[in-house]
């Protein structure tokens, strides 16, 4: 909102100044220090959806998570903003876009790239829109290899964001379209099970709760796990190739 209202300053051939003060009296929280840092730093035409990604990281989700943002994002989600942008540039060059059908991830998770360790915000763009399109396991640990090639040693939070990538390679193979967790209980679907999966289900998590009309698979996370971890480990040996 303070970049959009600085915006409203000056239009056009029109030079202006918007000064943005705060209490001197209020000690800034780190996350705030970041925000207005963010604002001083995107001063060129277009910088709002830069913001919006920055102000993503500085949330600690990244930006496959997170919560509700402004603008277009919000209206379509990352995952499906990143696909219409994908689809719109194709369409300018005259190429045939790809049929791409909508995933939807929601995990609790802190998953991003730092900026200690990818710096240029370009290149973490470039990331997330990367794993954002991982159809295979086989994509995942590429990426993995060129991020640890040029940028050396995962930290933590991109270890995570890997993850997710893992567990979004696991639904296109199973043709998983949502996956929610909440209190610590995992909604997926559709999901449609064999005679022999069900059993297994069973065995691996005799808990969870498989509704064959609507093709929904209601699993517990046990205490202590990372969901996304979990789940893929719980798919692949659930549903075998």
């Amino acid at each position: 909102q303070l970049h959009q209202l600085r915006g409203r300053v000056g239009r056009s051939g029109q030079r202006a100044y918007a000064y943005l003060f705060h209490p001197r009296d209020r000690a800034l929280s780190e996350n705030a220090y970041e925000r207005l840092r963010t604002i001083g730093e995107a001063t060129e035409l277009g910088s709002g959806f830069k913001i919006a990604m920055r102000d993503l990281e500085i949330r600690g989700a990244g930006n496959l998570l997170g919560e509700a943002q402004s603008g277009h994002i919000a209206a379509v989600g990352y995952d499906l903003y990143c696909q219409l942008v994908t689809e719109a540039v194709a369409e300018m060059k005259g190429e045939v876009p790809k049929l791409i059908v909508e995933l939807k991830i929601d995990v609790p998770i802190t998953a991003f790239l730092p900026n200690d360790y990818v710096a240029k915000e370009e290149l973490r763009l470039d990331a997330y829109r990367r794993l954002v399109a991982v159809r295979t396991h086989a994509d995942v640990r590429d990426i993995q290899a060129e991020w640890e090639d040029r940028f050396g040693e995962l930290p933590d939070p991109a270890k995570a964001l890997l993850m997710v990538g893992a567990l979004r390679a696991e639904c296109h193979r199973i043709n998983i379209r949502e996956i929610v967790v909440a209190d610590n209980r995992a909604r997926l679907s559709p999901i449609t099970l064999k005679a022999s999966e069900s059993m297994r289900l069973m065995r691996l998590a005799p808990t969870a709760t498989y509704r064959e009309q609507t093709h929904e698979l209601n699993v517990a996370i046990p205490r202590r796990q990372e969901p996304a971890t979990y789940l893929v480990g719980f798919l692949q040996e659930l549903i075998e190739d």
